[in-house]
């Protein structure tokens, strides 16, 4: 195959996503190469889940140890917590440059090249590589693209890395503001009013739209909102647009009525993070050379094979995965589409069931959902003449979360009254990350609480949670 080309596979981008695609493509027996112009990882290992990840479970570890009634309860007590940031900081950069390593070296081992340099399409099955030893021409018989995303910055913030930044910065712990504004109530925008608010900061949360977490379940949403911001040192302004902000000290932010766009607040804070979304890097990807036109908002075309389309049409042997195709910005997502374009490559069609994509925010306690939220569901039902049913149960009645102590919490099923098909699980307390799997497999299945209700779970065990709601799904029809 690899006679008239250098490579079977040329994946531009070594993100979670790249990462996938080239192991997959090596056990499928592609000669593969990767090319890279930043940090071998991309976002999820460098700038996004894993540093993240590392903050929240060092500061989530301070908040438990300083709740003290939560401690006496289980019989413990404390004298004081005390913490060093640089610590906390330098666990998060280990554990990243550990995870870099550990990706660079699976890459050798399958002897995948890595190509340093910026790559930009050169043409059909060709790709220039620009290296600090110059311009390379390759060729390949398929190439996939991955370039990933960036932060999101709304026109009239200004970022000096400092005093205003993005995630990006964020993740490496730099300083601890007294007071410090989020701006954005996302899943980033959660996690980290989480971790400033278990180190002693004070946060304020600003969300444009007219309530927090927009992209939530409303029952998750608001339950979350009792139990991540009310109890902490939290202060909220919803439907308020960040229509300035200008770095310093104190970093001023203009607040805007998101409706009239009249500023109504101005406030003074020590440090600004900006956390409203992210968006495709996709410019100078060098795809007018196959006639190829991004879409309004920056996000390369696709069909559901993941082909890279021109005027509708498919474009041969060129392929987009990850945060750039728009479809979920998840690195899991990135990775299974990876998977799913080998496959498509090696004459084994496959599409990715976004349906069935579970996701999380590692809050504390965590938030996992995956499928339709109980609106999505109504709508779809209105659409097609079915109506939905929703079971809720709560943790404050599950044996493993009495005996944790840590009862928050509830899970809720969304499902067709008439077949019993899930069509959506949400998940809010302990260890919501890792129940919600489950449900996730029920969906990509297609289950219908009717066969779930009669799955046995593990006692004393949280599961027992959705256990319970199957249960009471059938109950109540």
């Amino acid at each position: 195959m690899s006679e008239t080309f250098d490579y079977d596979l040329l994946i531009i981008g070594a993100g979670v996503g790249g990462h996938g695609a080239a192991l997959h493509a090596v056990s499928c027996g592609l000669k593969t190469a990767i090319v890279e112009a930043g940090d071998m990882g991309g976002t999820c290992v460098n700038r996004g889940c894993i540093p993240s990840k590392a903050l929240l479970a060092a500061s989530g570890r301070v908040r438990e140890l300083r709740d003290t009634h939560h401690l006496k309860s289980l019989g413990i007590q404390l004298e004081s917590v005390s913490f060093d940031r640089q610590g906390i900081a330098d666990h998060a950069n280990s554990i990243v440059t550990k995870q870099r390593d550990a990706l660079v070296n699976s890459l050798k081992r399958l002897s995948v090249e890595t190509i340093h340099g910026w790559a930009r399409i050169a043409g059909k099955q060709k790709v220039s590589v620009e290296t600090k030893e110059g311009n390379k021409i390759i060729t390949a018989k398929d190439i996939i693209l991955a370039p990933g995303s960036i932060p999101f910055v709304p026109p009239g913030v200004e970022i000096d890395h400092k005093t205003v930044f993005t995630s990006d910065d964020a993740v490496r712990l730099e300083s601890l503001p007294d007071w410090i504004a989020i701006v954005g109530s996302g899943y980033i925008g959660l996690e980290f009013a989480d971790i400033y608010s278990a180190l002693g900061c004070e946060v304020t949360l600003i969300e444009a739209l007219d309530q927090l977490m927009p992209g939530f379940d409303p029952d998750i949403a608001k339950l979350a909102q009792r139990v991540l911001i009310t109890p902490r040192d939290i202060e909220t302004r919803v439907g308020m647009l960040a229509k300035r902000v200008i770095p310093g000290s104190p970093v001023v932010i203009e607040l805007a009525d998101a409706k009239t766009k009249e500023v109504v607040e101005v406030l003074e804070v020590d440090a600004c993070l900006i956390a409203t979304g992210r968006t495709p890097y996709t410019k100078d990807l060098g795809l007018q050379s196959v006639g190829v036109e991004l879409d309004q908002r920056g996000f390369i075309p696709i069909n559901d094979h993941l082909a890279v389309v021109k005027k509708g049409k498919a474009v041969p042997h060129l392929w987009a995965i990850g945060d750039a195709t728009g479809k979920m910005m998840l690195a899991h997502t990135a990775s299974a589409q990876g998977v799913a374009v080998v496959e498509t490559i090696c004459g084994r069609p496959r599409e990715v069931d976004y349906h069935s994509i579970p996701a999380a925010v590692f809050t504390h306690p965590e938030i996992g959902f995956v499928g339709m939220t109980e609106p999505a569901a109504q709508e779809k039902a209105k659409a097609e003449g079915f109506k939905v049913g929703v079971a809720r149960t709560y943790f404050k009645g599950n044996a493993k979360a009495i005996a944790e102590g840590e009862t928050e919490g509830m899970a809720k099923v969304i499902y067709r009254t008439d077949t019993g098909e899930v069509l959506g699980v949400h998940i809010f307390g302990l260890h919501a990350s890792d129940l919600i799997h489950e449900a996730a497999s029920a969906i990509a299945q297609r289950q219908s609480v009717n066969s779930l209700a009669f799955l046995v779970h593990t006692h004393p065990t949280l599961s027992e949670v959705l256990d319970e709601a199957y249960k009471r799904a059938i109950k109540a029809h």
